[in-house]
């Protein structure tokens, strides 16, 4: 009995390495996120997330030490508007918003939603009418504009559409927390190839 299970086991593994490698998944790991928000509907309560695009790259291993860690590079999916004090981009692979407040220094305070938006809800609201030669954002940008505390306040009207495109994408982690969970940045460049650094230590972004 013993041999025949030994046999088996052995035709498995000869069988495995047959058929090659395993596919590449990347996985790009958000973890830190901003101070939810007292009173803040549950659907848009700032969220911590983990972001899985196509595979491109190989996933970072986990190790004792971050001098090990791996950076992840790869290209995703996001949509962006920018507004009179920041702007938003929609992160694709994980249905994400992120906002960016900026505090005139060009960086500023970044925090990480959900895009709660579903089809068939409206787009906008017509009681809102912005001034001359700007906008009110739409669909997912617009649902969290609109009810998000402090959101529309802090970012003012929308200055440009929302438009999509595919970001190069990195993320360098530099450290790892007392979960074993690495901790680290974020780069994204917009449509006009400006690059932007996302923070998780600190919650905060800037344009390096």
């Amino acid at each position: 009995m013993r041999f025949r299970l030994l046999t088996f086991i052995t035709l498995l593994l000869l069988a495995a390495a047959c058929q090659g490698p395993p596919p590449t998944m990347v996985v790009l790991v958000v973890t830190a996120t901003p101070e939810q928000t007292a009173d803040v509907q549950a659907e848009i309560t700032p969220q911590a997330s983990t972001i899985t695009p196509s595979p491109i790259a190989s996933t970072p291993t986990v190790s004792p030490t971050p001098s090990f860690a791996t950076p992840t590079v790869g290209q995703i999916q996001v949509a962006e508007q920018v507004f009179e004090h920041g702007r938003m981009f929609w992160i694709q692979p994980q249905q994400q918003i992120w906002v960016l407040f900026d505090d005139g220094t060009g960086k500023g305070q970044w925090s990480v939603y959900p895009d709660a938006f579903a089809e068939g809800e409206p787009e906008t609201d017509p009681s809102i009418v912005p001034p001359e030669g700007m906008i009110q954002p739409e669909r997912g940008f617009g649902k969290l504009w609109r009810n998000a505390p402090g959101v529309r306040e802090a970012l003012g009207f929308g200055i440009t559409p929302e438009f999509g495109y595919v970001s190069s994408y990195e993320y360098h982690p530099t450290e790892v927390d007392a979960d074993g969970r690495y901790i680290g940045y974020h780069i994204l460049n917009s449509l006009y190839q400006e690059k932007f650094r996302f923070n998780e230590a600190t919650s905060s972004w800037e344009m390096p």
